[in-house]
């Protein structure tokens, strides 16, 4: 029983420092309150919430934003095409043209400028450290190339995970 207030104390005083962790850093980079910001033809395209995010996926982005994504990304227009399994010939007709990528590729294309945005926050605004970590073999992804898993929602997921993981001080 006299061990009781000492052990209520120390739980008090965990949960308080769980509390200041959990509000200093939010477990989800979509709800980091973090405006999102992709630059094209027909005007910046921004988001910060996930209905904000949802609109813009429902509406389509313009197929110029797949060249700034790459750019941010450090990867070439035609592997970013690869990924998305979209024929450059097509990219180059439907860019010239202001045309709108359909929801599937707008998802993926908002869920790489996030990656981008979050992997330069994982980094401490060191752009360049985070675009030669895309590009290295990485143990906790199977040996390959965060770069290599931009091709679908799953593996764009699995680059977040490894992220958060390097954010919370676990090795990726």
């Amino acid at each position: 029983m006299a061990y009781l207030p000492y052990i209520y104390g120390i739980n008090v005083y965990i949960m308080a420092a769980v509390k200041k962790f959990l509000i200093s850093k939010p477990l989800d980079p979509h709800r980091s309150g973090r405006v999102h910001v992709i630059a094209s033809t027909q005007g910046n395209i921004e988001w910060k919430t996930s209905e904000e995010r949802i609109n813009i996926i429902r509406q389509g982005v313009p197929y110029g934003a797949i060249e700034n994504v790459s750019v941010n990304l450090g990867v070439a227009t035609g592997k970013m095409l690869d990924h998305l399994s979209i024929a450059q010939r097509t990219y180059n007709k439907k860019k010239k043209e202001d045309a709108i990528l359909d929801p599937r590729f707008s998802e993926s294309i908002l869920e790489l400028q996030e990656i981008y945005d979050f992997g330069v926050d994982v980094f401490n605004n060191e752009k360049e450290k985070f675009l030669r970590w895309l590009k290295k073999p990485n143990q906790s992804l199977g040996n390959v190339t965060p770069e290599s898993l931009f091709d679908s929602l799953t593996g764009i997921n699995e680059v977040r995970k490894a992220l958060t993981r390097m954010e919370y001080g676990n090795m990726a």
